[in-house]
């Protein structure tokens, strides 16, 4: 074949042709790595080919364009996704293993993009999903991160980080843009120049533009996601080099990636705050410096911009983009302070992903003033504008020393979203009480969902079978049409292919982590997982509490009908939070005793799995049986890991906490196992002084399991090991722990009972599935193209 034949419509001779023109490799030496770039390189192709053609289509149209920040985008691997989306896993498949390869292995061997955390970023992945799906223009602008969210591996149970190292191999599915490369200045200091302040930075850094296509359901449009990458202006010192300072020659290259090096650099010192303010400021303002130019290119009346231009803020991460946006059109744009200000107003909006005071960012002015003067300037006038509209409001962008991002953002958007009903009726009593009371019909609802293309279509490809064999294939794009599942879910012999495929989900499970971790897991036995971020208020340590004691229970009477459980655990905690990472270790140390405890060890396993990932996620909630959802009430936004589990057919056990209420609402109370306090009880409780005391006195079992603890059982020879954890639980207690420890336990023994009946059970699952049609994430972004957004679908328009 002729390197400028390239097939177009032969699947098996594209593969071929990039193998040998692309990679440069003969097919008798090609090793899984070159096969699998082969496939990606003809996948993407076909993506490409959308992509130009989404995007000639929205500049026809002179459309409204979505821009969507976010520090996160937990992408994962894209391979599989891609080719879901395009419906070409039949074709890819059968390439592949016409050349004797194993697909599955190809797929696996993709490296998993560490762009994200959790929640945050898995949300923003699943949006940028679904407005591709939904035709509707938009951008997803983030950071280029070279190690991302650190490798988390255990030694001795302890966490320990390691770089991430995704982009060590080619990354096929981005494009790099030189054209759209801004230079970002920091530092410095303002000055008046005809009677116009003018700010000088002082320092100086470079945005490079690499974009990720993002194809929706169908390959019907695509989308872009543009990540920033930080370089330096004048990356090499010839002198310096030249005069024998080689290491000094390259500092500046150095510094300037440093800032799209690490997601979520330790911020404990005075350095990592800095260099997490930088970058913020760095991705948001390349990002509104990018809008800006795409929008200047067509239109040269910025007034039109609310027009043509929706800005989202997810999370407060990028809440400097609007005081960036409102510089640019008054400092170099020229446009009055007030008409600015309006202007940007009506082109931000900003999505609240917490209720926790301490999780709204909030920076020391003396450093934002330092790093960004002329934006102090600029967020005390917006303070000054709002109190001369508002004179009796009290909470400014800026005070007491710090400049409040929560407040900031609030203040420059159109509209505020909470994401799930309950935690938007509480920002509205209790983090912007005082805004909502100014401006009451700013806070709007609109409820996380996920894609179903990744998360069930894609992921358990067993159960995306049996649905499409019972209802049809229309599921995929228009989820709710699960509701037709119903009737079957009564059905016998269809309950029996529905456990069949839990069944081989979990002995899937059970294989790899004997293969790749050396652990023997029961595949009868009850999958109780929890995966996500070690929080405080997402509280594995009541979960791993619950298991101390089930454990304890179990060998005091070892011939009860005890229900054999597997617990899994999964997630990272941040490098600086000491406590989270204690209750890491309180599970591996825990793990280490129960699982080889002889008498109780059939029936009971407690398991971590290291480095949490979108992989992992994919591999566990497909097995689950049972989804570990028990924050404190009244701390958790949303979650989107419920909405998976409940997708994939695992009941959740939890509390009435942010979409946990709307979850249960729709699977069914009877479908739902529910405990503990609710919102209102737990503030309630927190005032009672001695509310952990009482507990603990007041509950032998948990009184035992934490003495447990205390005595050094799980640390033998550093008794002290967990004094931290102990003294929370017996002492403050914020999160309320103590407190619902009983209720947890008495919910736990409800599910003991109701797996016990497998049928029933079955069914229970059955109808989680087809109720939760709801949680796709193409409603919510119906949702915000609708209430926030303004924004149209162009599909059949290109």
């Amino acid at each position: 074949m002729a390197k400028d034949e390239m097939p177009k419509s032969d699947f098996r001779d594209a593969i071929l042709w990039h193998l040998t023109y692309t990679l440069g490799k003969d097919p008798d030496h090609a090793q899984v790595f070159d096969w699998r770039l082969a496939l990606s390189h003809a996948v993407r192709d076909r993506i490409v080919d959308r992509w130009m053609a989404s995007t000639r289509a929205t500049y026809r149209a002179d459309a409204k364009r979505v821009y969507y920040l976010s520090m996160e985008f937990l992408i994962g691997r894209l391979l599989q996704d891609n080719i879901v989306n395009l419906q070409l896993a039949d074709q890819a498949q059968a390439a592949i293993e016409s050349f004797g390869l194993d697909y599955r292995d190809l797929l696996l061997d993709e490296p998993d993009a560490a762009l994200g955390n959790g929640g945050l970023g898995r949300l923003a992945a699943c949006f940028m999903e679904s407005l591709a799906t939904l035709g509707c223009p938009a951008y997803g602008y983030g950071i280029r991160y070279e190690h991302g969210l650190f490798r988390q591996s255990f030694a001795e149970g302890r966490q320990m980080e390691a770089p991430e190292d995704w982009l060590a191999q080619p990354y096929v599915w981005q494009f790099e843009r030189p054209e759209a490369r801004f230079t970002l200045g920091f530092g410095g200091r303002v000055v008046t120049r005809d009677g116009k302040p003018v700010w000088e930075p002082e320092n100086f850094v470079q945005s490079e533009a690499y974009d990720v296509p993002v194809i929706g359901w169908q390959g019907a449009w695509a989308n872009t996601l543009r990540l920033w990458a930080g370089r330096a202006v004048d990356p090499f010192d010839l002198g310096r080099f030249n005069a024998g300072d080689f290491t000094a020659a390259a500092e500046a290259e150095a510094l300037a990636r440093t800032i799209s090096r690490v997601l979520y650099p330790e911020d404990s010192t005075e350095a990592g705050k800095r260099l997490r303010l930088t970058q913020e400021y760095f991705f948001s303002a390349a990002s509104i410096r990018d809008i800006l130019r795409r929008f200047e290119a067509d239109h040269a009346d910025l007034r039109l911009l609310p027009q043509k231009v929706a800005i989202q803020l997810n999370d407060t991460h990028p809440a400097i983009a609007g005081p960036e946006l409102l510089r640019i059109l008054h400092d170099e744009r020229g446009l009055p302070f007030d008409e600015a200000l309006a202007i940007t107003r009506a082109c931000v909006n900003y999505t609240n992903h917490t209720l926790l005071p301490e999780a709204l960012e909030s920076w020391g002015e003396g450093l934002f003033g330092e790093l960004l003067p002329r934006h102090l300037q600029i967020i005390d006038r917006i303070d000054a504008e709002d109190a001369k509209a508002h004179p009796d409001r009290r909470n400014a962008a800026r005070g007491e020393g710090r400049v409040r991002m929560g407040e900031l953002s609030f203040i420059l958007s159109n509209r505020v979203n909470g994401v799930s009903a309950l935690h938007t009726g509480l920002m509205k009593t209790t983090v912007f009480a005082d805004q909502h009371r100014i401006w009451p019909d700013r806070i709007v609802n609109q409820t996380n969902g996920v894609t179903p293309r990744r998360w069930l279509h894609g992921c358990n490809p067993r159960l995306s079978r049996l649905i499409t064999q019972t209802i049809g294939d229309g599921w995929v794009g228009d989820l709710e049409q699960l509701q037709a599942l119903e009737p079957h879910a009564a059905d016998a012999g269809w309950l029996e292919q529905f456990a069949a495929v839990k069944a081989a989900n979990k002995a899937d499970l059970s294989d790899w982590a004997r293969r790749e971790h050396g652990l023997t897991l029961n595949p009868q036995a009850l999958f109780d997982v929890q995966i996500k971020r070690i929080h405080e208020y997402k509280r594995q340590h009541l979960n791993i509490l619950e298991a101390i004691a089930l454990w304890q229970e179990m060998r005091e009477n070892p011939s009860a009908d005890w229900t054999a459980r597997v617990k899994i655990f999964g997630g990272k905690a941040a490098p600086g939070y000491f406590f989270a990472k204690d209750i890491i270790r309180l599970i591996n140390d825990v793990a280490g005793v129960i699982n080889a405890d002889a008498a109780t060890n059939e029936k009971l396993q407690v398991v971590y799995l290291p480095n949490y990932n979108v992989t992992l996620a994919e591999r566990l909630i497909p097995a689950a049986d049972l989804s570990e959802q028990i924050s404190t009430a009244g701390k958790e936004a949303s979650g989107t890991g419920n909405m998976k589990f409940a997708l994939n057919g695992a009941p959740t056990i939890g509390t009435l906490d942010g979409a946990n209420v709307e979850i249960r609402e729709l699977v069914g109370p009877e479908n739902f196992f529910l405990f503990g306090l609710t919102a209102e009880e737990a503030e309630a409780r927190r005032a009672v002084p001695d509310h952990a005391a009482r507990a603990v006195a007041g509950d032998p079992r948990l009184k035992r399991a934490i003495e447990a603890i205390r005595s050094g059982i799980f640390s033998p020879g550093e008794p002290d090991r967990y004094a931290n954890i102990v003294e929370n639980l017996t002492g403050a207690d914020y999160f309320l722990v103590a407190s619902d420890f009983a209720d947890y336990w008495r919910a736990q023994r409800e599910v003991d009972f109701a797996y016990a009946d497998r049928d029933g059970w079955a069914r229970m699952a059955a109808l989680n599935v087809a109720r939760s049609g709801w949680f796709s994430s193409d409603r919510t972004i119906r949702g915000y193209m609708q209430d926030i957004w303004n924004a149209k679908s162009l599909l059949g328009q290109e």
